[in-house]
């Protein structure tokens, strides 16, 4: 499930945090995020979305990201049909830690299903 059409990359996504021109939002259960997690990410799961839109920045570009970027491409093509400038981090989090990120906790990892 790809889209390149929305997706944008894992080295995007770090410039982004860094210069705070895009929200990352991981849609991730709490399980997975406990294990390991993009610093300045929120953290938001999947079927809370909804019930959180309000809190999404509309004036702001957001980036949902998850383990391999299936349900981040879901989310991001839900806010886009909702009016947001939403993109989805392609390869999720196991691209990230492939590409040598940094995670939070030290010592964090990408969880298992």
């Amino acid at each position: 499930m790809r889209d390149p059409e929305i997706e944008v990359t894992p080295e995007h996504t770090a410039e982004a945090l860094a210069d705070g021109s895009a929200q990352v939002i991981d849609v991730r259960e709490p399980y997975e995020v406990e294990a390991g997690r993009i610093p300045g990410s929120r953290h938001v799961e999947l079927q809370e979305l909804p019930a959180q839109a309000e809190t999404v920045d509309r004036d702001k570009p957001v980036i949902f990201q998850c383990r391999s970027g299936g349900r981040s491409l879901m989310a991001a093509q839900a806010f886009r049909r909702a009016g947001y400038d939403a993109w989805s981090m392609a390869g999720g989090l196991e691209q990230w830690v492939a590409e040598g990120r940094e995670i939070e906790p030290a010592g964090g990892r990408v969880a298992e299903h």
